[in-house]
């Protein structure tokens, strides 16, 4: 069957202007044009544009998507495995949390008691399944499917008191990189603490610390814009700045 793009729009729920644009860049072309200038899709528009949609759905960005949906290797059943894979995940997550909510609302009307640690199982499964989705292929690439899943499972066991205190560590090594960074001495105490700060910070979640780890995932911080966002959006440089002080902390070049 073929639609044009208005017909596309209304099937699957986006809007022409969507259609338009993932044309302008060139990820989703229509199979033809018609004499009287419409775009027309074809059933095999209509299952990458089901791909991208999935691919959007978990967060993936356009740049992204595009790149995969062109990569020679690009298996539509295996994607399609795998974003069931990431859905059931994500629904085990809301699952967790509509879970949560029931048993706190029964713990005040005294229908069931709650330990403190069950009152945050679904938080820390969300917190997993956010790092999976913004940069598990990242990670499992560079680490490994085992360290990836140690580190999970550590953050699963984490108890209250560990949880609190790696949000805290969290805030401590921002606070301690943006005093650093005034200094411009990525070699100095104040630096120096910071990535000690950092160190610590990742021993909540790594199964076993190593130097070279450490200094690779500052490198990340560096190459992966994402990463970079982060810890750039308060004062532009601190990311390039936390790596240049890890280096000099581990004495891994």
């Amino acid at each position: 069957m073929e639609y044009t793009v208005q017909k596309l729009a209304l099937l699957a729920g986006v809007s022409t202007r969507t259609l338009r644009y993932y044309d302008s860049i060139g990820l989703l072309s229509p199979a033809r044009v018609s004499s009287s200038g419409y775009r027309i899709y074809g059933s095999r528009e209509v299952d990458r544009l089901q791909q991208i949609m999935f691919y959007r759905e978990l967060g993936v960005s356009l740049e992204e998507i595009g790149e995969l949906l062109a990569s020679p290797d690009y298996d539509a059943d295996l994607a399609l495995r795998q974003h069931r894979a990431k859905l059931l995940a994500r629904r085990d997550q809301l699952d967790a949390l509509i879970a949560n909510v029931d048993m706190t609302l029964a713990q005040r009307e005294g229908r069931a008691t709650m330990s403190d640690k069950m009152k945050f199982e679904g938080f820390k499964q969300k917190l997993i399944d956010d790092n999976e989705r913004q940069y598990g292929r990242e990670a499992r690439a560079r680490y490994g499917d085992e360290q990836v899943d140690k580190a999970n499972a550590k953050i699963k066991g984490m108890s209250e008191k560990q949880y609190a205190e790696v949000e805290q560590l969290a805030q401590d090594v921002h606070a301690a990189l943006a005093t650093a960074f005034a200094t411009g001495d990525p070699a100095g105490e104040l630096a120096q603490k910071a990535a000690d700060l950092h160190r610590q910070w990742l021993c909540y979640y790594w199964d076993s610390y190593s130097k070279e780890a450490h200094a690779g995932l500052a490198q990340m911080y560096v190459d992966d814009e994402r990463f970079t966002a982060y810890y750039d959006k308060d004062q532009p440089g601190i990311a390039v700045f936390l790596r240049d002080a890890v280096r000099i902390y581990t004495g891994v070049k």
